[in-house]
């Protein structure tokens, strides 16, 4: 005689399979409804603190309250904070990108005095080699690109002809970093 109470069966299976997924998908949205706001938060004074690391100090405004969209000459937009004083300009802070970086997307700020020299950079998001790819967040590769005018300095590493000195063992990354600079520089000519 068999015993059929604990009898697997293919109905069971089926069952017990979407109930752990229907529990998973649940709990997963649930912590996803709890964490969302605290991560859009985070992002947003990520950014507000990448906008006055790059832009002069000295403004009267709010640089997040002003933003406005600078056309991409490829398509698209990029987001730009004027810093002002009255209703002067005086630096303005791009957000801009690259799909070049060794890991992929790569997120910069760039700030710009109103004659196109650039103030000074900030990495937003990376997700490059760390020891190697994420050295382009460190100081000493970021401080070559203040004060210089993209109008007369390359932006591309000295490997390919530019005024930048690559990262060792990180040249795609350091490549990614121009790219997205001159990305920048391009939409704030067009503004």
């Amino acid at each position: 005689m068999k015993n059929k109470g604990l009898q697997s069966t293919f109905f069971n299976m089926v069952i017990v399979l979407f109930s752990v997924a229907l529990v998973s998908s649940a709990s997963l949205g649930f912590v996803y409804n709890l964490t969302k706001d605290k991560i859009a938060q985070a992002k947003a004074a990520k950014q507000l603190k990448a906008i006055e690391e790059v832009i002069l100090p000295g403004y009267d405004n709010s640089p997040a309250d002003d933003a406005y969209d600078l056309a991409m000459a490829e398509g698209g937009e990029l987001e730009c904070f004027p810093a002002k004083l009255g209703d002067e300009v005086k630096s303005i802070a791009v957000k801009t990108f690259t799909k070049n970086a060794f890991s992929g997307e790569m997120w910069l700020m760039v700030g710009f005095l109103p004659d196109g020299t650039i103030n000074k950079i900030s990495i937003v998001d990376q997700k490059e080699t760390p020891g190697l790819g994420t050295k382009v967040t460190e100081n000493k590769f970021k401080s070559q690109f203040a004060g210089k005018n993209p109008g007369v300095f390359r932006l591309k590493v000295k490997k390919d002809g530019g005024d930048v000195d690559a990262i060792t063992a990180a040249t795609v990354s350091s490549r990614a970093v121009c790219d997205a600079v001159e990305r920048a520089y391009k939409a704030f000519l067009n503004r």
